[in-house]
């Protein structure tokens, strides 16, 4: 294996992250060369991570070392493992897909959700901890310890795990994808990229028929939800967009020094998306499950991962909407 065999399977370096160079693309390329020779599609790599990503959840929930002492540390760091071996299949799918060129619909798809799904065991491990230990937690907040503190406690981590999943992290990655993906079609064009509009998405839900093809079209529905959300979380890159085909009259014709200067400009988000989307918080996440103090991570997601994605939107907007006035 060369620098340059793993470099070949990168979406480009432009969107890399540092700790994906080094590492998880590195191992990530062996498990695709591994699932090459067995003739393993990448569809299923993903769902493989999903599974080892969720199988997770067993270890994370007794994991509170401040009870379980040894035993629940070792459920925390095999907790990890678990993560971090779930995250080296999902970079090996993408690797995968693009070394025997097995690009599909689903696989964009599953991609697109797999992040999401491997974090499910975050949420309902805190809340069982939480629900299990709580007299530890609330020793250390300071509150007494009664039935009726506990159900509160429960029902307000409940809140802020729907807050923290539901909201703020699905809205975090879903955006800081599309910027990707925006990033690349300006970069190497239609081909290049994975950059899909909601209308088209809709036509392809709209041929498909829940009798002959259930799974597809449910996952198409998805898909369909999804792009619309980045669409509408962009209304600046929708105008910019809808100038450039008025002004060109196709995307191809865009001159290339208007693709050199949005890639100039979107560069500089890129280090953002990466941050926002499995690095950064996986880290917190260990972080704060070994420490015992897993339901920090709650406050991670919801406060400062959001005032991220918030600034990280404000300057994309800023600079399509520079760019709209200039043309």
């Amino acid at each position: 294996m060369t620098n340059e065999q793993v470099q070949k399977t990168y979406k480009s370096n432009d969107t890399e992250e540092w700790l994906d160079r080094v590492f998880t693309r590195p191992i990530g390329f062996l498990w695709a060369r591994f699932f090459m020779n067995l003739g393993v599609h990448p569809n299923t790599v993903t769902v493989l991570s999903i599974l080892i990503g969720l199988s997770s959840v067993v270890f994370f929930m007794h994991g509170s070392y401040r009870t379980e002492g040894l035993t629940g540390l070792a459920c925390n760091i095999i907790g990890v493992l678990l993560m971090m071996w779930a995250n080296f299949y999902d970079s090996a799918d993408g690797q995968l897909a693009r070394m025997t060129n097995q690009r599909t619909q689903l696989g964009r798809i599953l991609d697109g959700v797999a992040s999401f799904l491997i974090f499910i065991p975050v949420y309902t491990s805190v809340l069982w901890r939480f629900y299990r230990y709580h007299s530890l937690e609330f020793h250390w907040l300071g509150i007494e310890d009664n039935e009726q503190n506990t159900l509160l406690g429960v029902a307000v981590l409940f809140a802020l795990a729907a807050l923290a999943g539901l909201v703020c992290h699905s809205g975090q990655c879903r955006l800081a994808d599309y910027y990707r993906q925006i990033h690349l079609f300006f970069l190497n064009g239609k081909e290049g990229s994975e950059l899909h509009n909601s209308s088209y998405e809709q036509q392809r839900y709209n041929n498909l028929s829940w009798r002959r093809q259930p799974l597809e079209k449910f996952f198409q529905w998805t898909y369909v939800n999804y792009t619309r959300k980045q669409e509408q979380a962009t209304p600046q890159f929708q105008q910019l967009l809808e100038r450039l085909r008025i002004t060109y009259g196709n995307m191809n014709r865009v001159p290339q020094s208007v693709r050199d200067d949005f890639r100039r400009r979107s560069l500089s988000i890129m280090p953002l998306t990466n941050i926002l989307t499995f690095n950064t918080r996986a880290i917190a996440l260990y972080i704060c499950c070994l420490i015992d103090f897993p339901w920090l991570y709650y406050f991670f997601e919801i406060f400062v991962l959001s005032v991220l994605w918030a600034y990280m939107r404000w300057r994309h907007e800023h600079f399509c909407r520079e760019m709209c006035v200039n043309l």
